[in-house]
């Protein structure tokens, strides 16, 4: 498996995940730091969605979780279609934002390398209220630097719940080294200079 790839030029990058082959776009992150998007797969892909979450559910269900917890969007397909398979009743999402709906919050804030900015993760008092004491899998579709994870860990063990695993599609670069993390397949990050991949 290759986390890094010197870039030339590619525009696509072929895959072949739990038997589906998939083209996706190659398209500019950062200065210098290409990734291959998989925003098709995961926002729309019905085939791919069940299939990579059966290989998922097949994998994290040794671990007994009673709970998925997922952070807003790309992965809610994902998230939703194992917690089905596991025979959840529901499943729970970390917003983005902080909604009218919600009474009383838990945040963490957490910078990924596919956005400029820093955002927040947030799990209402409901939500929060749901994962204490329970079992849970912290489950999100790509783990770059791990700060996403680590942004939900943080917030379930706030909430009172106990992580049983952390699972994701893919890991990408060569960042993360959590050798505990359950995942299927590797994207690999494209770079014009290995100096572009330091993360602080």
């Amino acid at each position: 498996m290759k986390y890094v790839r010197k870039y030339s030029g590619e525009k696509k990058f072929e895959i072949n995940i739990a038997g589906l082959k998939r083209t996706l776009p190659v398209v500019s992150v950062a200065n210098g730091v290409w990734i291959a998007s998989n925003a098709e797969l995961v926002l729309g892909d019905v085939e791919f969605i069940s299939t990579v979450a059966r290989e998922l559910a097949g994998r994290i269900k040794q671990f007994n979780p009673e709970v998925i917890v997922t952070p807003e969007a790309k992965s809610l397909a994902i998230a939703y279609e194992v917690a089905r398979q596991l025979g959840h009743k529901r499943y729970i999402v970390a917003r983005k934002s902080v909604k009218a709906y919600m009474q009383g919050v838990l945040i963490e804030e957490v910078k990924s390398i596919t956005t400029r900015e820093p955002q927040i993760l947030v799990l209402s008092s409901r939500d929060a209220s749901y994962i204490k004491g329970k079992r849970v899998c912290i489950l999100d579709d790509v783990v770059s630097t791990g700060g996403t994870l680590r942004a939900l860990e943080n917030l379930v063990l706030k909430a009172g719940g106990i992580i049983a695993c952390r699972a994701a599609v893919w890991l990408e670069g060569p960042w993360c080294k959590d050798k505990d993390i359950i995942f299927l397949s590797v994207l690999p990050v494209f770079v014009e200079k290995m100096e572009v991949l330091r993360v602080d």
